[in-house]
């Protein structure tokens, strides 16, 4: 079908000349906060409705013309200079707290990304005629730039058109990647701010889902430099989902890297911050879930001994959270495996928690757990016990000799003849002067 073959409402054909000075047309910016330009901004988005109704239709030919026209309209209209920040009450930006800034310019903005998504997805695409368009003056590294904008609704309709860009115009990914990794360096460890990470690890999950195997080494630095290293920021919580998401993508892809990830997870793991390492035990089990038993034995000691930390945890949830792993029958499986090695590593800590944790809960998940294990060698665990009851015992017996001894010493510095003496003179140091 030729562009002559579409027709405004007044049943004229529409011509690819007309098409182009609409879109010429709207590369002109309209200021939303001047009430003077009202006529303007209602003109603007009457074009951008008719430019949106043209590119839904299918079988016209796009030209070089018509890109070149597009990419200008849409980089007019969306390359631009973010809002600066918005700062809360205590200094820094908090995306779970603070109210994100709307963009004032969104009713036109909307529609320009329609206008744009519905060419880049059209049938009638010609990857060949659009291709020095996208790669002209770093047009799509201008886009991934975007993705620190406070308004969530750019950032979502920037993820399906970044997505189809990265997905139809091969010869830039690398360059993509590249600039992804550079946004990553920086808000991991410099400023541990940015807006879009979530929705960047959302585009990032479908690009690793679609990886080949075996898996390239850019890849497995990828995962090792830029995502394991995403752990460490305070602000995990926000896009913790699809950081999870891509890093068992990985290790469905490869089980051998579970074995890396896991040490990771267990260098990383957050020092006085109880919701943070609640997602990390959440993250380990769904690693686990899919972990083979050879991958297991080799991780097996350092991640049970921060299980047993875990469980030992005066916070209930944190305590909560590494008992609930004993209810998962396939890591139980795993345990049982190596159970020689493993319930005297984690064994003390159940049996400690149940004398002395405070939460009913939590008492009753310890029992659930210590009958698993008991299940699994009762003569192991039923040795541990005995163990862990003459350590205490020699422990209280320690603790005894050493009040004993406090005691003896106190007594025979209150026989000393001078002691009323020193008790006096300490008091009358202490003892404010009157003047």
């Amino acid at each position: 079908m030729d562009t002559t073959e579409i027709k405004n409402d007044d049943e004229e054909p529409i011509t690819e000349e007309y098409i182009i000075k609409l879109l010429d047309d709207c590369c002109k910016i309209c200021d939303f906060n001047d009430d003077q330009q009202l006529e303007e901004i209602e003109n603007k988005r009457n074009k951008l409705l008719e430019l949106t109704e043209i590119f839904s239709h299918s079988g016209f030919k796009q030209t070089p013309e018509m890109w070149d026209a597009l990419t200008r309209m849409y980089a007019s209209n969306v390359f631009r200079v973010l809002s600066p920040p918005t700062i809360g009450p205590n200094g820094e930006f908090d995306p779970e707290e603070d109210e994100p800034q709307s963009e004032p310019s969104w009713p036109h903005l909307q529609l320009v990304y329609e206008i744009f998504l519905r060419a880049i997805t059209s049938s009638d695409l010609d990857v060949s005629i659009a291709k020095p368009f996208i790669e002209r003056d770093g047009f799509a590294i201008k886009m991934l730039d975007l993705f620190d904008s406070e308004d969530s609704r750019e950032r979502d309709v920037l993820k399906s058109t970044f997505h189809r860009v990265y997905a139809k115009f091969l010869n830039i990914r690398p360059l993509l990647r590249k600039h992804m990794n550079n946004i990553f360096y920086t808000f991991i460890y410099e400023t541990e701010r940015h807006n879009g990470i979530g929705e960047l690890l959302e585009i990032l999950g479908s690009i690793i889902n679609g990886f080949t195997l075996p898996i390239k080494e850019e890849h497995k630095c990828f995962l090792f430099r830029i995502l394991m290293p995403l752990h460490k920021p305070k602000c995990l919580s926000i896009y913790q989902i699809q950081l999870s998401y891509c890093i068992i993508q990985f290790v469905e892809k490869d089980q051998n890297l579970s074995e890396q990830v896991i040490l990771d997870l267990l260098r990383y793991w957050p020092k006085n911050n109880s919701p943070k390492e609640i997602m990390f035990l959440n993250e380990i089990e769904e690693v686990l879930d899919v972990m083979e038993c050879h991958n297991f034995k080799n991780i097996m000691l350092p991640l049970c001994q921060q299980l047993a930390k875990s469980v030992s945890s005066p916070h209930f949830q944190v305590s909560e959270r590494a008992l609930y792993f004993f209810n998962n029958e396939y890591v139980m499986n795993l345990i049982a495996e190596f159970a020689k090695e493993l319930i005297p590593v984690v064994f003390p800590a159940l049996y400690k928690s149940s004398k002395t944790h405070w939460n009913k809960t939590i008492n009753g998940l310890i029992y659930n757990a210590m009958k698993v294990f008991m299940d699994a060698n009762q003569v192991l665990v039923n040795s541990c016990a005995e163990n862990l009851e003459k350590n205490n015992e020699m422990e209280e017996e320690r603790q005894r000799r050493i009040q004993d001894l406090w005691n003896y010493y106190e007594r025979k510095v209150k026989e000393n003849p001078d002691y009323l003496l020193f008790i006096k003179t300490s008091n009358d140091d202490e003892r404010p002067s009157s003047k």
